[in-house]
């Protein structure tokens, strides 16, 4: 039997060519985006995998720190730890799910000044291939493509959101 491309193991595939980023503006200075997306409790108020998100006890937004959140896709449903990599008040912000050691996938939020307010850019990498992500190459490239789905429909709802009601004020 022929083993195709697609078909490839998991494990015997590179995590790098596995990322994406999608780029919006929004009306809101580079420290105040900062503010709200780095307030990690916020995230399900527009992802539409992500809720129930909280840093631990006595955590907030710095390197090192720890936070819980609850994610849904499909039928699917588990709980994940992340541990903040990078938290430069009006730059970046970056967590890394299954904490800096042993985690499988870098979230990384961006922020550039824009005339009258940013661009944020949401940015997906795998960091090592794992048989959580899938058994198949095919598995992972539909994983990344509901990835990129997502981060799409985060950044619309996040955009909305900062447009409507001084939200971002």
């Amino acid at each position: 039997m022929t083993t195709t491309f697609e078909d490839r193991p998991v494990m015997e595939l590179d995590p790098a060519p596995f990322g994406f980023r999608r780029s919006t503006w929004v009306p809101v200075p580079p420290a105040r985006l900062y503010e709200i997306v780095s307030d990690v409790s916020r995230i399900g108020l527009w992802s539409p995998t992500a809720s129930e998100v909280s840093y631990d006890d006595g955590a907030g937004p710095r390197p090192g720190a720890w936070f819980s959140g609850h994610n849904k896709r499909g039928e699917r449903a588990w709980v994940s730890r992340s541990q903040v990599l990078t938290a430069r008040p009006g730059a970046e912000f970056a967590f890394v799910v299954g904490g800096l050691d042993e985690g499988i996938v870098r979230w990384r939020w961006t922020f550039h000044a824009d005339g009258a307010g940013s661009v944020v850019t949401q940015e997906w990498q795998l960091l090592r291939m794992d048989p959580l992500l899938g058994a198949t190459h095919g598995e992972v490239v539909g994983l990344r493509d509901e990835m990129v789905a997502s981060v799409e429909t985060t950044l619309i709802a996040l955009a909305k959101w900062l447009h409507s009601s001084n939200n971002g004020q």
